[in-house]
């Protein structure tokens, strides 16, 4: 097990876990990107890892750490059972899921959903801190449809905290479980960051961080001088390399490394997983964006597109789109 279970995590910049985003080559390339930042893996279901292939579900890079793993799921022994593989796999740290809005989890009692039963999401990370020596975490919404008022945010905080957890995510909008698509979940209810904020004054004793339409490090500095961390999905996947001066949040001496120095270290792990039988085009997806508004992006990122899925596509292809950017 790594050095990191026994450090406490600096969730001062965290990435989102993002389903279908934020696997384990996902990681890998932002860890090349940041040092510190705290990665999350996407969402997996505690009956996925009960009665599917926890092995495949659950392996990472240790290159990867400080990592966490989210998990969905309202039964409290499937959560247990579930932390404890993951301390098990060398995980830093187990966040439960109280902010996804899409009606398959909403029909499981995953998600969302659990904002309106606090007394369970209590029990539940309970008896997850109970089974492990790692930090257990939750990350959660405003509120979800009528239930969207500050004082019932307070009281889910106020409930949620007496399990013992002391770090709560949370994601600056409400979710409507009704009516809206999970990705308009994530754009049409407003933000109000100011209730995060003041939900760390009025508990002062819990870590809080905040999620939800962040896009700049000026922008986290900002939401920084309020909370303890902040986490950003979406902008920290789609342009990367806004990620490299996020350890300067931690050092300000932290060297740079620019984006072909990330490209290059790229290399090698790549490699490697191919001899492993991985498709680069799985691993290069989440490279698209690195070039983001450079010259020669778009050409990087056509090519790539156009020739990563090809059969026998090796790292070659990727050498040869990088060359489009810095011809």
């Amino acid at each position: 097990m790594s050095d990191y279970s026994s450090a406490p995590l600096k969730r001062t910049f965290c990435v989102a876990p993002m389903m279908e985003w934020t696997d384990r080559h996902c990681r890998y390339f932002h860890r090349l990107i940041s040092q510190n930042a705290v990665l999350y893996t996407e969402m997996v279901t505690t009956g996925a890892l009960i009665h599917g292939d926890n092995e495949r579900f659950l392996r990472f890079n240790p290159e990867e750490q400080p990592v966490a793993l989210q998990l969905g799921g309202s039964n409290p022994e499937d959560l247990t059972r579930c932390t404890r593989m993951a301390e098990d796999f060398g995980y830093n740290e187990v966040n439960l899921n109280v902010g996804c809005p899409s009606d398959r989890v909403q029909n499981n009692m995953i998600g969302a959903c659990l904002m309106a039963h606090p007394q369970l999401v209590a029990e539940c990370l309970y008896k997850m801190q109970q089974a492990v020596a790692i930090p257990v975490t939750v990350k959660h919404r405003l509120g979800i449809d009528d239930m969207d008022s500050y004082e019932q945010l307070y009281q889910f905080v106020a409930t949620v905290s007496e399990s013992g957890c002391k770090t709560f995510i949370i994601h600056a909008r409400k979710a409507i479980l009704k009516g809206l698509s999970p990705k308009e979940n994530r754009d049409i209810p407003p933000l109000k960051y100011e209730w995060a904020y003041k939900i760390k004054q009025e508990f002062p004793d819990l870590e809080i961080l905040i999620n939800g339409g962040i896009k700049t490090l000026e922008e986290c500095r900002t939401h920084l001088q309020h909370t303890d961390g902040v986490m950003v999905g979406r902008e920290a996947y789609h342009n990367p390399y806004m990620m490299a001066e996020v350890d300067a949040l931690y050092n300000p001496d932290a060297a740079t490394k620019s984006r072909i120095e990330i490209i290059e270290q790229m290399y090698p792990y790549i490699e490697e997983q191919l001899r492993q039988g991985v498709f680069l085009g799985h691993m290069t997806r989440h490279l698209l964006g690195l070039f983001h508004a450079q010259r020669g992006g778009r050409q990087f990122r056509r090519y790539l597109s156009e020739n990563a899925h090809r059969t026998g596509a090796d790292v070659d292809v990727l050498k040869q789109a990088v060359a489009k950017v810095t011809e």
